[in-house]
């Protein structure tokens, strides 16, 4: 099927969890779990599973996509947290309530690329939002670890559209 691919990812999760200790770090996720649930659902995505620290998600179309991720992303600082993004869309194999495939790869490798409350985006993501609101800006083109070719790269700014929307 075709479909948008999110990856989320707690920007220096292992050292905030060694300061805050076992306990009070599961408290923290739980939060973060529930902020981030939140917000896939209001933006229609479908959680496909937690990745320790993070989400991976889908959603039928880019630009809800991308407010989600611009959403969660802006969120996480009230949690006194930071997360990084990124987002593809293409052909996603159904594996059971799992997904894969190149797509979730891709997706997966661009938001490894993210900085601290950063939300990238693969070409594809922008020429499937074009005229959505959704606001682009381009970094330039960027290998991906074991995917073939240069990949260009945007970051997801933060839009008219997702500045307003609330969850």
């Amino acid at each position: 099927m075709l479909a948008t691919v999110l990856f989320t990812d707690i920007v220096d999760s292992t050292r905030l969890a060694t300061e805050m200790g076992d306990r009070r770090w599961r408290g923290l996720l739980e939060e973060h779990h529930d902020l981030v649930r939140e917000r896939l659902e209001g933006f229609k995505g479908r959680e496909i599973k937690t990745t320790g620290d993070g989400f991976l998600a889908i959603f039928a179309g880019p630009t809800r996509a991308a407010e989600c991720a611009r959403a969660i992303a802006d969120a996480m600082p009230s949690l006194g947290i930071e997360v990084r993004a990124g987002l593809h869309s293409g052909e996603v194999e159904l594996i059971g309530e799992d997904v894969g495939g190149i797509a979730v790869h891709v997706a997966a490798r661009i938001a490894a690329l993210a900085g601290s409350r950063e939300v990238l985006a693969s070409r594809t993501v922008r020429d499937l939002a074009a005229g959505s609101g959704v606001d682009f800006e381009p970094l330039g083109h960027r290998e991906l670890k074991g995917i073939a070719d240069e990949w260009e790269i945007f970051s997801v700014a933060v839009s008219p559209l997702s500045a307003g929307t609330t969850v």
